[in-house]
């Protein structure tokens, strides 16, 4: 997977171009986990292009194995542009003011120097970009930043809006089959798009996709959709105010949703570092369509390389035996450098 980085003290921006299936460098055998039977299926000898449901519930270590959540595209650069906190040291204030200016020449670089007050101010007001799973949102949503960005907000609150929707339509189209035995089902199950906000967002309130922060920010960004698309001669007036709105929920949305880290019912609480799936969640048609695809499926001693693109390292084999989310979260938080596998 290649990306690109721009790096300051506080703030990142990373982009993936491509996102591919996830791949995991294996050939690493821990021997006191091991067992010697012939017919055990470990890691290495599956092929990792096939479907989950093909090979994951195969593996002899199965129970000691979790899906990581991870993702490379995010943008947290505008955290560099505020003023030095209070009570910083004259070295802190200095390092900080130097990223700052780092930031708003990359910023130049980017949009033009044209305006680049105006733009530098529209990049704060949007905020950062949230971590997401998602590939074809990601892309979408920064096309939607960078029209606000640069001034042109009647793109950015169309495409934001539109944005909305094809993320509804996405989780209609995606997961309706998985729920067939639903009353809810009858309302979505003939059209192949939908454009009727509301019914969309009662049916996955209804079957538990949306998280209930997510469903009212879809429900406001409906009815800026409304007041925004449909003609109305008072859109003139308040473009920005809406373009900027319509952004601020899109961005909470994609962060309720589908972010990669933070607290939400399908992360396992207390490990450090990384964020890893609950086993119990792995079966939800929600997190089973939109986070293990991408969410490499290791166990607690892995390793991250980014010397040949990101690449993740992990043992063959860690043994019989079932581990819970809990015993898993332990082992991680405890492991060693010595125990990880090599990375070169």
């Amino acid at each position: 997977m290649a990306f690109t980085a721009s790096v300051t003290t506080k703030g990142v921006c990373v982009r993936t171009s491509s996102f591919p299936r996830l791949h995991i460098d294996v050939g690493y055998t821990m021997e006191s986990m091991t067992d010697d039977t012939p017919q055990r299926l470990t890691i290495d000898q599956v092929d990792q292009s096939l479907p989950l449901d093909q090979w994951k519930p195969r593996l002899a270590d199965y129970g000691r194995r979790r899906h990581l959540s991870y993702t490379l595209d995010f943008d947290t650069r505008v955290h560099t542009l505020g003023d030095p906190g209070e009570g910083w040291d004259e070295a802190a204030k200095a390092m900080h003011l130097k990223n700052r200016e780092l930031t708003r020449q990359r910023l130049g670089a980017e949009f033009g120097t044209d305006a680049l007050e105006a733009k530098v101010q529209n990049f704060i007001d949007i905020g950062s970009k949230p971590f997401s799973v998602l590939a074809y949102h990601n892309r979408l949503f920064d096309e939607v930043r960078r029209a606000f960005v640069i001034g042109a907000y009647y793109p950015a609150l169309v495409g934001a809006c539109a944005l909305g929707e094809r993320i509804l339509n996405h989780l209609i189209l995606d997961l309706r089959a998985q729920y067939g035995h639903t009353l809810e089902y009858k309302k979505v199950y003939r059209k192949d798009s939908f454009d009727d906000w509301g019914v969309v967002i009662d049916v996955l309130e209804a079957w538990e996709v949306l998280l209930p922060k997510a469903v009212s920010e879809f429900r406001a960004l409906m009815t800026l959709r409304h007041r925004s698309i449909h003609f109305n001669v008072s859109t003139y007036s308040t473009l920005r105010e809406d373009a900027l709105a319509a952004i601020l929920h899109m961005r909470e949305i994609i962060d309720q949703q589908f972010t990669a880290f933070g607290l939400r019912p399908w992360f396992i609480l207390g490990t450090k570092g990384h964020i890893f799936i609950k086993r119990e969640w792995e079966k939800n048609p929600f997190v089973k369509a939109y986070y293990l695809p991408t969410c490499p499926f290791v166990g607690p001693y892995f390793a991250i390389s980014f010397t040949h693109g990101l690449r993740f390292h992990d043992h063959n084999d860690y043994g019989n035996g079932v581990w819970t989310d809990e015993e898993f979260a332990q082992v991680f938080n405890d492991r060693t450098f010595e125990r990880m596998p090599p990375t070169d």
